[in-house]
């Protein structure tokens, strides 16, 4: 061997043509490949036994496109499958090209199987902003981040954009094996600066589909790989409450259905919650074969895991009341001043049971349904009885269906007619300055007034807004004509409908007719209802349906900015 390394070394210093040098060939020990393949076998062995991480081929290296054009729902990486006990880690570089938007980052889905495929089905989807969506394990409570305000102006977010342009995400979403997978999104912005994100959910099946998503941003994956899950045992948590939604208001003598479609939410001490079994849920009931308000006890005393614990209780109330046998209904509109329509509130009409003891009450406009005739809702200002204008159905807990035909009557107000204009002729107007007459109106009576609208159309509310109010002036709410409303009884509850058309709606404001139907449901809700007929003759309509009142003390009154108003 020495004297081998001397000639070469000899060879070495001599300097020679390339015709002169003769090549030694040197043959390997037969048995090199099967000990290389040996000692491999015993690295994968060892690497098995401690765990070791399971590399995945990278098929989709940039996700998105580059010049961050990619739509949403576009533009996806490869499928990762993440078996149950197996934890897997995506590390790619992050890219919103300096967006204004939050969500012009990553986005990763975890679901049951591929897009389009059999058995797809999503568990939920998360964004880089600690936002998300799923199925009905989903809780946004459940997101956690620490995104830190670095310039101190009170938002998190203009920091959060910057900090994730060109940061390195290592992302893993651990499937533990008690079936909950638990996501850790870290962020090393280019400064060093870290953001977390992290999350966890219950999900099923053997193996999760995982695949980032681009949305008008750009991703470069790196790595990816699967290693045991980090996991060992999952915290349990104590139920905190219970509420319950979904119950029946009312159920008749008879009946023993006290949840019917009742669904009861838990709620454990991490935030997260749970829709119980009602396998699960203790009631107590009391006698449900007389009539009155009875009180449901329900609980429930599992732990998150399923384990016994601390019980956590609630109660709802349900009236149980004897059978309906018969109803009786009836509509009535009146019309103030010379008003030409009458737009009929199906809420408004008055409904009385007649139960199977002989005693009679009013229903509430939510336990009826009402029919017009051949659709017909709304009226020329004609007084009279039209006869049999609609029909009102009760539906009973068991099914049963009661009904009655109704007529609807039409005649003169007693309350003053509006006789002055309202607001300025020249349409200056200002906001909240020319009122009409407040109305008062009782419970499950309609008014009507009609009026020729005069508008600089710069805007569409200038046209009538409707004010609901009590008689000290306390408001309600305010509606404008344009499908607009606000107000403590308005917002969050009113139903608002129409059938503008808004190109032709702004330049035919001035000279349309324009009639106001006021509604009082006498159920502690209200209706406000337009019927216009445009400058160009198109007819068209505007509700607000449900407001919350106090039907004993409600008034109506008409208001407009850069408008007026010549009322009928």
């Amino acid at each position: 061997m020495l004297r081998l390394l001397a000639v070469v070394a000899f060879v070495a210093s001599v300097s020679v043509s390339c015709s002169e040098v003769s090549f030694i060939e040197i043959n390997p020990p037969a048995d090199l490949q099967s000990k290389i393949d040996s000692i491999q076998a015993v690295k994968d062995s060892l690497a098995a036994l401690q765990g070791d991480k399971t590399v995945i081929d990278i098929a989709v290296a940039e996700v998105g496109a580059k010049d961050y054009t990619s739509g949403w729902w576009v533009d996806f990486s490869q499928y990762f499958e993440v078996p149950q006990g197996k934890c897997l880690t995506i590390k790619f570089i992050n890219h919103n090209g300096g967006s204004a938007n939050n969500w012009n980052n990553w986005n990763i889905c975890v679901a049951s199987g591929e897009r389009d495929s059999d058995g797809y089905s999503e568990f939920f989807v998360l964004r880089s902003d600690a936002y998300g969506w799923g199925n009905g394990d989903y809780n946004g409570a459940m997101i956690g981040q620490d995104y830190p305000d670095t310039d101190g102006d009170g938002d998190i977010w203009n920091d959060f954009r910057a900090y994730l342009d060109g940061a390195s995400v290592e992302m893993t979403i651990d499937y533990a094996t008690a079936g909950t997978v638990f996501f850790t999104a870290k962020h090393t912005a280019v400064d060093g600066t870290v953001l977390t994100e992290t999350y966890e959910q219950p999900v099923t099946g053997t193996t999760v589909t995982a695949f980032l998503i681009a949305d008008a941003s750009f991703m470069e994956v790196k790595e990816a790989f699967l290693e045991p899950s980090k996991i060992l045992e999952i915290p349990d948590e104590m139920a905190t409450s219970i509420t319950v939604t979904g119950t029946p208001a009312a159920i008749e003598v008879g009946s023993t259905d006290f949840w019917g479609n009742g669904v009861a939410t838990v709620t454990f001490a991490d935030g997260a919650t749970t829709v119980a079994d009602t396998s699960d849920i203790t009631f107590v009931v009391p006698d449900l074969s007389t009539v009155g308000q009875k009180t449901i006890i329900y609980s429930y005393s599992k732990t998150k895991q399923g384990n016994y614990g601390k019980a956590v209780a609630g109660t709802y109330t349900l009236e149980v009341t004897n059978p309906i046998v018969a109803l009786e209904a009836s509509a009535n509109a009146y019309l103030i001043g010379g008003a030409k329509y009458v737009t009929l509130s199906p809420a408004a009409v008055k409904v009385v049971a007649e139960y199977a003891d002989g005693s009679k009450a009013p229903l509430k406009a939510s336990q009826f349904s009402v029919a017009f005739a051949d659709d017909k809702v709304v009226y020329e200002g004609v007084e009279g009885t039209y006869e049999n204008a609609y029909t009102v159905s009760y539906t009973s807990a068991s099914g049963s269906v009661v009904e009655a035909t109704g007529d609807l009557v039409i005649a003169k107000s007693t309350l003053p007619a509006q006789t002055e204009m309202v607001g300025l002729e020249d349409n200056t107007t200002p906001w909240w300055a020319h009122f009409s007459h407040d109305w008062a109106v009782a419970p499950y009576e309609m008014v009507s007034v009609s009026m020729k609208l005069g508008s600089n159309e710069i805007n569409n509310w200038h046209s009538p807004c409707t004010i609901l109010r009590k008689a000290d002036l306390t408001e309600y709410g305010v509606v404008r004509m344009d499908h607009y409303g606000w107000g403590t009884g308005y917002d969050g509850i009113v139903t608002a409908t129409s059938n503008w058309n808004w190109d032709t709606f702004l330049p035919n404001l001035d000279g349309a007719e324009v009639a106001i139907t006021f509604a009082n449901n006498g159920d502690n809700t209200a209706s406000v209802r337009y019927h216009v007929i445009l400058a160009n003759g198109d007819v068209h309509f505007q509700y607000f349906d449900g407001f919350a009142v106090d039907s004993a003390d409600l008034q109506f009154a008409i208001v407009v900015e850069g408008a007026h108003l010549i009322f009928d």
